[in-house]
């Protein structure tokens, strides 16, 4: 029987992913009239809006039964499970476990505990076999790695995601393969820290290792993206695989967070300001249509104006055109947390400053774009995404899934705007 529960994710990619699998789980235990929260722990924001999320179902959904999971359940069980509204607290291992859906389905009696949540650190394994595709019916993502070895000062989520542990390459390849099979022309490969794939399996393979061997064993692949990247752990054989793979796409989000190296430094980042910058040079010699986005902390404690500069030039300086920016969020028990912070009003303004700059780099990527011909593979009847990842539309339905030949004829504020040569 198909389960009656409803589904809502905050936070990154990763999430959704386990959302698709938690909902499969759910169906395969059979749950009826239950709401599921899974939740977000990267700022104090995201956590404040899961509580907001959660009192928000309990009005909608009074009769049904309420569990919450993600990241912020996970690194403070305690809290949630004292809210009225909650029935269940799951940890992020425990989501990804059929026994415990089962032993949820079983009336979903007071015989399940209310609180599941074990320690992350002791989780040794992935669930990235749960499910096959999420995504679009073009593009399908496939988890290869979870948790993060590293303690960065302002981070949370080594606590709600565990130390990393990665996929072996077999059982990639494999889903992959059957991924392809069903029609996918896209793969994006995510994980919390993509770049420490393979530190914890046989031998240590890289993640340039694990590129190769998908692009080599699986010839009908068209395109393989990867969602985001450590630039101070690229490996050779991954820099081998930008310069020569043209299935791999030439678009990379780079984890920067700053661009003073104080700041990087009492973040307790592995680069300097000049490792982003050669990286970033390196790469667009081996592949000159290559585009960059990176994620950029507004405010970390300490951050003078003169430190903030530094940011700001870096976006000129990496040449990076899709901008996360993050207004620094102070999360108890870090040691960011207890450095001097910068006030509330500064860090909200210097963010905005960010954005505006971020707007106008991806402007700038679009109007140059304008003339040529690209390839487009389609997510929706007129949408489609370029190989850099940028926005079209079409003025006609054309295919979901397909790729086309197109003429960029115009750009605006956020997008293309083309015409179809021909369509593969």
């Amino acid at each position: 029987m198909k389960s009656e529960i409803k589904f809502s994710t905050l936070g990154c990619r990763l999430n959704s992913y386990e959302t698709e699998a938690m909902r499969q789980l759910a169906d395969t235990a059979g749950i009826n009239e239950a709401v599921v929260i899974n939740t977000c722990a990267v700022t104090q924001q995201a956590v404040s809006k899961s509580r907001q999320e959660i009192r928000r179902l309990r009005r909608e959904n009074p009769k049904s039964i309420l569990i919450v999971t993600g990241c912020a359940a996970q690194i403070d069980p305690n809290s949630f499970s004292k809210m009225g509204e909650v029935d269940f607290v799951l940890g992020n291992s425990e989501k990804m476990r059929p026994e415990v859906w089962f032993d949820l389905s079983s009336g979903l009696s007071a015989e399940s505990e209310r609180v599941q949540v074990d320690d992350i650190m002791s989780v040794s394994e992935t669930a990235s076999h749960l499910i096959d595709g999420f995504g679009t019916r073009s593009r399908a993502y496939v988890q290869i790695q979870n948790g993060c070895d590293h303690r960065c000062t302002f981070c949370t989520i080594p606590f709600g995601r565990g130390n990393s542990r990665s996929v072996p390459a077999g059982v990639v390849v494999e889903q992959i393969k059957r991924l392809v099979q069903k029609g996918y022309k896209e793969i994006v490969l995510t994980g919390v820290d993509l770049t420490s794939w393979g530190a914890d399996l046989p031998v240590q393979p890289k993640l340039g290792n694990l590129v190769l061997r998908i692009l080599r064993l699986i010839p009908d692949l068209k395109r393989l993206r990867i969602s985001s990247i450590d630039s101070i752990e690229v490996d050779e054989e991954l820099l081998d695989a930008i310069a020569t793979e043209s299935r791999l796409m030439p678009h990379f989000h780079l984890s920067l967070q700053h661009g003073d190296d104080l700041i990087l430094k009492r973040m307790k980042r592995r680069h300097l300001r000049e490792d982003a910058i050669l990286f970033c040079e390196n790469v667009r010699k081996l592949r000159p249509e290559v585009t960059f986005g990176a994620d950029i902390i507004a405010g970390f404690p300490t951050e003078t104006d003169k430190h903030f500069e530094s940011s700001i030039k870096l976006v000129d300086d990496c040449g990076l055109t899709w901008l996360h920016i993050f207004p620094y969020s102070k999360r108890d028990g870090t040691p960011a947390s207890k450095m001097p912070q910068v006030q509330s009003r500064i860090i909200m303004e210097r963010a905005k400053v960010l954005r505006s700059i971020g707007k106008e780099a991806v402007y700038k990527h679009l109007s140059m774009q304008v003339g040529k011909n690209v390839k487009v593979l389609m997510e929706s009847p007129k949408m489609g995404r370029t190989e850099q990842f940028a926005q079209v539309l079409f003025n006609k339905e054309l295919q979901e899934g397909v790729i086309v030949n197109a003429k960029i004829y115009s750009a605006t504020e956020n997008c293309l705007l083309a015409g179809v040569v021909h369509q593969t």
